[in-house]
């Protein structure tokens, strides 16, 4: 039988930035929270050793066990779904601070056209993808956003520069970036001067790779970049990447009302008479089950396990794609994208690097061109960056290279610091045939379900993708002492082995309507109010950007929702 334990006012599920953010704003306004995580406990100290390539960077050291939960994948609802058994196209974090951690520190806001992409679409062009594509608003503005992203931004102390084309978007800022960009390098200005050569709009990426020494509002430090070139899929060493770990979880930490539970993973929400009474769930190492009592349950993993928790507690309705009814696991969303490498006989310093150095456009982002004559909406960033070549991951050589002998260990050595690749990154936008299940054959460690994600890729991520490795190509062959380009390849089928993005989107989506959403603007549950569901999930497309500055934006919402409900009588907000 399960142990009951003490209640607890609030009870997360995950201890990521999600859940750390959460944390920090509930134990700040004087509620006890308690985060269950499944990995173990971490810090900068862990890190000291981080720089090995094949552990952390090949091995994925700092991952989700696949052998204990995953999923399980098919491209459509005829094809047979099999575990994903080994990291590929996404990486799912483990421990606590989660894909916080091992991300590159990229911050970018959706645009105004995200939050109402179905409204503004259909005013500016009709039903132009048709009605299998499931556009949906997001039941809130940009205006209503900014906020909690300048609140963000200003935690992790990101570093950047003003959009160019901010005010033609209605990007605006209630406050500058917290820190000036990045370090600008050589290999950036010749991106940058393409850029403008073609008439576009370059700026610097924004970063959460700290510039200086940064202290952020919560009293937290943040220490200075070292472009040392171990950003994703490791974790910092310096303290100069912003993650959960030294931002928000030390700050819910330091009020003495929050506990992080370590090897603890849920397993079901509990319920009772409409209302969420806490969690269950098995500490991994003795396997015994626990019952953890909570006023306000607050699901902060990571999405796939968000909407996987909802559908085992039997919460919500689950998406059926033959009749379109249902909302939870509707509208999953990836990224799209795509590339140009260019070579040189000029040597880059590419060796060194940051997680999110680098400068990129936004002529072809969002709809800030006409889309009349394509067959796609949205678009995609194009962009340069200097992550910083390590050893075994990165072989950047031209078209017509062999596989092996002298000549390719020749152009091996020769290209490795002579190539710049210009970069699109594209948003994915919902259709009624990607969606997550549950699978009814595959179990995790604990005997749950694994979820199912059934996905491939659309006629429009395929439109997208051409228009955009076309647009990349020619920034490429403009670059000043270009020898030659290798273009990358138009989209076929999604495959989930190769590694693309961590950017998974949707399944637990927001709305102002539940027939559209599971959740509402404060990501608190239709149909259980003292329940609230946090996370990329809550996306209902995902944009031409990554997602953790909206993630961490809705978090800050979701906390502040959740502090309305605690003090006005528990009533939906």
């Amino acid at each position: 039988m399960a142990e009951v334990l003490k209640k607890v006012d609030v009870v997360t599920v995950g201890a990521g930035w999600t859940g750390g953010i959460v944390a920090a704003e509930l134990t700040k306004a004087g509620l006890t929270v308690l985060s269950l995580e499944r990995g173990m406990m971490q810090t900068t100290e862990n890190f000291a050793m981080i720089h090995d390539e094949w552990r952390y960077g090949i091995n994925y050291g700092l991952m989700q066990d696949c052998s204990k939960d995953t999923v399980t994948f098919r491209h459509n609802v005829n094809g047979l779904a099999l575990p994903y058994r080994k990291m590929g196209s996404f990486l799912l974090g483990s421990n606590v601070g989660g894909a916080g951690v091992h991300w590159n520190g990229w911050t970018f806001r959706f645009l105004p056209y995200d939050f109402e992409i179905k409204t503004k679409s259909f005013e500016r062009y009709g039903n132009k993808l048709g009605n299998d594509y499931t556009l949906q608003d997001w039941g809130l503005t940009y205006k209503d956003m900014e906020p909690y992203y300048d609140k963000f931004e200003k935690t992790c102390g990101i570093c950047g520069e003003e959009n160019p084309l901010a005010e033609k978007m209605g990007l605006f800022r209630s406050s500058p970036y917290p820190q000036e960009p990045l370090e600008n390098t050589k290999m950036l200005k010749r991106f940058e001067k393409a850029a403008r050569e073609m008439k576009l709009h370059p700026f610097r990426l924004p970063a959460a790779n700290s510039k200086g020494g940064y202290t952020n509002p919560d009293g937290q430090d943040l220490a200075p970049c070292q472009y040392c070139a171990y950003c994703e899929r490791f974790g910092c060493e310096y303290g100069a990447k912003a993650s959960p770990i030294n931002t928000v979880i030390p700050k819910a930490m330091s009020t003495g009302k929050y506990t992080i539970r370590t090897h603890s993973n849920v397993i079901e929400i509990l319920k009772k008479d409409g209302k969420a009474t806490g969690v269950r769930f098995v500490d991994t190492r003795t396997m015994k089950e626990y019952i953890q009592p909570a006023d306000i349950v607050v699901l902060t993993s990571y999405m796939f396990n968000n909407a996987k928790l909802l559908m085992v507690s039997d919460i919500g309705e689950q998406y059926d794609p033959k009749s379109g009814k249902g909302t939870l696991g509707k509208n999953y969303c990836y990224q799209i994208n795509m590339g140009t490498t260019a070579f040189f006989n000029e040597q880059f310093n590419t060796y060194m690097g940051s997680g999110a150095l680098g400068t990129t456009c936004d002529d072809y982002n969002g709809d800030n061109f006409d889309h009349s004559k394509e067959k796609f909406l949205h678009g995609a960033m194009i962009y340069s960056v200097q992550l910083g070549n390590r050893p075994i991951q990165s072989a950047p050589l031209p078209k017509g290279t062999p596989s092996w002998g002298a000549e390719f260990k020749k152009a091996l050595n020769y290209n490795f610091t002579r190539a710049i690749t210009v970069g699109g990154q594209g948003a994915s936008l919902p259709h009624k045939s990607n969606y997550l299940s549950l699978d009814p054959t595959y179990k995790d460690a604990f005997g749950m379900p694994l979820v199912r994600l059934t996905y491939n890729f659309t006629d429009q991520d395929r439109a997208l993708h051409k228009f955009i490795t076309d647009k990349t190509a020619e920034v490429a062959k403009k670059m000043q002492g270009v020898r030659s380009i290798k273009k990358g390849a138009y989209l076929k089928d999604y495959s989930i082995v190769p590694y693309q993005s961590t950017h998974n989107t949707g399944g637990t989506t927001m709305g102002a309507d539940p027939q559209t959403s599971v959740v509402n603007t404060y990501l608190q549950h239709w149909d259980m109010d003292n329940l609230f569901v946090v996370g990329a999930g809550n996306f209902q497309h995902n944009s031409g950007y990554n997602p953790t500055d909206t993630v961490g934006a809705l978090a800050y919402r979701c906390a502040e929702g959740i502090l309305k409900y605690h003090k006005n009588d528990r009533q939906l907000v």
